[in-house]
């Protein structure tokens, strides 16, 4: 008995060592396949893979991602303006830049001022801040010191807001006009990238006392 019970044993033992070995896979018996052969064929250029060192990798942290390109535009200008940017803009790339007339509307908004004093000012601000009214600054230096309760492109929609606003208990502001309408030729770059942005201040003396900003 005890002999019968050695002999399977080995025969067992050796039945595994071939399974495992796949000598058995002809008769359809095998382990399965562990290995995925077909990952080395997805792989793209492994044989450039290397590890970036930690100075390496700190001045990759570091660099700053390129900026996506921007539109900017400067205007309205004069012809002298014009012409001198034309000249400035020649032998930038082709249609990186356009030169049209244009005409900047008139502009009305609900007006607040002058007052004497910053601190005048200041004691209006929070006055409307407790009234739940927003305001913003001016852009007519001659208005100064004074708020701007909202800008307009119509006398008549001043006027209407300036009522809604006494509804709610705003009693010294008036309309007026902050800018008048102005004809001219706008400046436009639809597309300054990396490649063009170091180049904008070719334009500079040609653009005076017009700035560059971002289209609307």
């Amino acid at each position: 008995m005890l002999r019968l019970l050695v002999l399977l044993l080995l025969l067992a033992n050796g039945a595994y060592f071939a399974w495992s070995q796949g000598l058995l896979a002809s008769w359809g018996v095998a382990p399965l396949q562990q290995a995925e052969p077909q990952r080395l064929t997805q792989q793209i250029r492994p044989e450039a893979m290397r590890i970036a060192s930690a100075e390496e990798a700190k001045r990759i942290e570091t660099t700053p991602a390129s900026k996506a390109p921007e539109c900017l535009q400067a205007g309205p200008l004069d012809e002298a303006q014009a012409t001198a940017l034309k000249a400035a803009l020649e032998p930038w790339p082709g249609g990186s830049w356009t030169i049209e007339a244009s005409v900047e509307p008139a502009r009305w908004i609900v007006y607040m001022g002058k007052y004497l004093t910053v601190e005048n000012v200041n004691r209006k601000k929070a006055e409307l801040r407790q009234l739940g009214i927003s305001f913003e600054s001016l852009s007519n230096p001659s208005l100064e010191l004074g708020l701007s309760l909202g800008g307009f492109a119509s006398q008549a929609d001043a006027t209407q807001q300036l009522n809604a606003l006494a509804q709610r208990g705003v009693r010294t502001a008036k309309v007026v006009q902050e800018r008048a309408e102005v004809k001219g030729q706008l400046l436009k770059l639809p597309a300054v990238d990396e490649a063009l942005r170091p180049r904008l201040d070719e334009l500079k003396p040609a653009l005076g006392a017009a700035n560059l900003r971002a289209c609307r």
